[in-house]
């Protein structure tokens, strides 16, 4: 089995930049969409073969994640089953025979003039969501993939002491990435790849970062510890151009 997480910056925006033929070229079982800034009503997506899942943000323009699936699930389910949780649209569940895929789209900290406004709501999201995950895993295997907007350790960064204490890199988040591995959880890239350099998922647009490789890896697939030995691979795609992210694929046997 084949699944690729991707932050596309805007679906709308990606669909004139060959995300169709990126689909169809990689022929994946499933395509895991984070930041899709869009209502499903409001372009249209053309993957034959494929069954479509959306959770949009009740905001405009603003987050969302999209789903789309080769296999019919059991069971479909939006957000993380947590109160205040329920409007921006950043997670989907697929139930299979054999395990949940859940794709999200971690809330940002957010750097601004008035410091990190929401790592308190982050803090918040996190605590909700290792617990959902714990409760999925109880029933089946987990497949999470998605912007978790974090770089975990410093390896996972190009620049790590000038970005420390910023969103993505502070030791909040640092630390709540360790406790949703020590909650029976695993890296799968870091699994396979433990020392790997220089392998990143976003550039800022910014100082002609992509072009230097100045990044930070913040795209992930976390994988249930008795499944992990089942990763085939976990391929950062970083040719394939069209957002500031660039797509992962998992291989997994399942």
């Amino acid at each position: 089995m084949r699944i690729v997480t991707w932050n596309v910056n805007g679906m709308r925006a990606v669909l004139k930049k060959g995300f169709p033929e990126f689909c169809e070229r990689l022929n994946a079982d499933a395509y895991c969409v984070q930041e899709t800034k869009m209502h499903p009503e409001q372009a249209k997506v053309d993957l034959p073969g494929y069954e479509q899942y959306w959770n949009s943000a009740d905001k405009k323009g603003y987050s969302g994640t999209a789903v789309f699936a080769h296999k019919s699930p059991l069971s479909v389910s939006y957000d993380i089953e947590a109160e205040g949780h329920d409007t921006e649209g950043r997670s989907i569940t697929l139930e299979y025979e054999d395990f949940f895929l859940v794709t999200e789209y971690t809330p940002n900290a957010r750097n601004s003039d008035e410091g990190l406004v929401r790592l308190g709501y982050r803090m918040e999201w996190e605590d909700a969501r290792r617990e959902y995950l714990k409760r999925l895993d109880a029933k089946k295997p987990v497949i999470l993939c998605g912007d978790l907007n974090v770089a975990h350790e410093e390896i996972d960064l190009k620049n790590p002491g000038p970005n420390r204490g910023n969103a993505g890199f502070t030791d909040e988040e640092r630390g709540k990435f360790g406790e949703l591995l020590e909650a029976g959880f695993t890296d799968a890239f870091r699994y396979l790849y433990p020392n790997l350099e220089n392998a990143y998922t976003w550039w800022s647009y910014r100082f002609n970062a992509r072009a230097n490789n100045a990044g930070w890896r913040i795209d992930y697939f976390v994988v249930s510890e008795r499944i992990r030995d089942r990763v085939n691979d976990v391929a950062i795609l970083d040719d394939v151009y069209g957002s500031d992210h660039c797509p992962v694929l998992l291989d997994i046997s399942l």
